[in-house]
């Protein structure tokens, strides 16, 4: 019996990403990023590289200026942010985000709502989580929780990274 074409597609896909970590946030150190340090650990554990990490204040300019370095970084396929997602006055990260992406990845944002809905339920509709795709880059944009980063990491982009970086390679 052949396997599904999803599975054959993934049995091709690289084993290993080159990934930028961004945390935004204006409380947080590199002491007390949390949800940083579990993507990064996340990510090594499934053998991906983090060839660069930055935290910076929940700021559009600053954002879209390290998004624009990773863009650039030949070691970067994919970009993954954490922080800035929901409706507070500070939080841009969705902006800055958004206005960059040249494809949009929807099922993302609707399927991390629709999870995290399941697990804490009607607070689900205030996260502006998205992913899409800038200059040949995979980018993803979650809350910045433990539990958030932990959920989209173990439910959707781990399992559909390498994949993903197979399907823009084309």
């Amino acid at each position: 019996m052949s396997r599904p074409v999803h599975q054959e597609h993934k049995a091709h896909a690289p084993m290993h990403i080159g990934c930028m970590v961004i945390t935004c946030s204006d409380t947080r150190t590199p002491d007390t990023d949390t949800s940083g340090k579990l993507i990064m650990h996340l990510l090594k554990d499934q053998g991906h590289e983090v060839a660069a990490y930055h935290l910076v204040k929940d700021e559009p300019a600053q954002i879209k200026a390290l998004i624009e370095e990773g863009a650039d970084n030949p070691s970067v396929q994919a970009i993954l942010i954490n922080g800035g997602t929901g409706i507070s006055r500070r939080d841009s990260t969705f902006e800055a985000v958004d206005a960059m992406l040249e494809k949009r990845l929807d099922g993302f944002g609707e399927i991390f709502r629709y999870l995290t809905y399941q697990d804490i339920g009607s607070p689900a509709i205030m996260s502006r989580a998205t992913a899409g795709l800038y200059r040949g880059r995979i980018i993803f944009s979650t809350p910045g929780s433990e539990g958030a980063v932990r959920l989209a990491m173990e439910k959707l982009i781990l399992p559909e990274l390498g994949h993903m970086a197979r399907e823009i390679a084309k």
